[in-house]
């Protein structure tokens, strides 16, 4: 797992958007949202909202952050620290790296951690 495990093509990933990589595919409990903001850098962060099922890959993301579509709860797309309620559990972030187009997720990662 040292390599991760490429998951997208950067251009699959609008800025300003997310897409959804199943569970089946990272391994993880839940689908994982790819998000990539305005600047075009990438983020992984747990794709189910902590408040309610919604997808976080479905938001808006700006800034640092994903707002949640169903009830705008905000997340860090750095540290999956929720900002607003109505959510008040974080989520989980991922370490992501771009290599050329090619976007490689490293589950349980922490964004700027090595992975063992």
């Amino acid at each position: 797992m040292s390599d991760g495990i490429r998951v997208a093509d950067l251009n699959d990933i609008p800025e300003g958007a997310g897409i959804t990589v199943n569970r089946a595919v990272t391994g993880t409990d839940d689908d994982i949202a790819l998000l990539r903001d305005e600047d075009g850098s990438v983020w992984a962060l747990n794709n189910t909202c902590t408040h309610e099922t919604a997808s976080l890959a479905d938001g808006w993301v700006e800034k640092g952050w994903v707002e949640c579509p169903l009830h705008s709860s905000r997340f860090c797309l750095r540290t999956g620290v929720v900002e607003c309620l109505p959510a008040t559990r974080d989520t989980v972030a991922h370490r992501v790296v771009v290599r050329g187009d090619d976007v490689y997720l490293f589950p349980g990662v922490p964004p700027g951690e090595e992975p063992r």
